[in-house]
């Protein structure tokens, strides 16, 4: 068996806001991605502990999905979210929302 990580949950398309493109392209690198797989397999980031309880809820009942993470490189703070139907997850900034 497997140590890696499995996905908790489909993430439907992704798609990303204008801010959060720019925001990962001064990141550079894949940082999308690892943020991407963080999100998916129940790594949500800088979240207490009460927004973490209601993700790990989500994923068994079907709600809404938010991580916020700290770009390594600019600190600038990008939240992921997926729709309760797992039809689309997006990438944003907190002030896009």
């Amino acid at each position: 068996m497997s140590n890696e990580k499995q996905p908790l949950f489909a993430l439907g398309q992704t798609v990303a806001t204008p801010g959060a493109l720019e925001a990962l392209r001064e990141e550079g690198g894949l940082i999308g991605v690892r943020l991407l797989f963080r999100h998916t397999t129940g790594d949500w980031g800088d979240l207490d502990h009460e927004d973490r309880a209601l993700n790990d809820a989500a994923v068994r009942d079907g709600e809404r999905i938010l991580s916020v993470y700290e770009l390594p490189r600019t600190h600038r703070r990008l939240w992921i979210i997926t729709e309760a139907d797992r039809s689309v997850t997006t990438f944003l900034l907190p002030e896009e929302y």
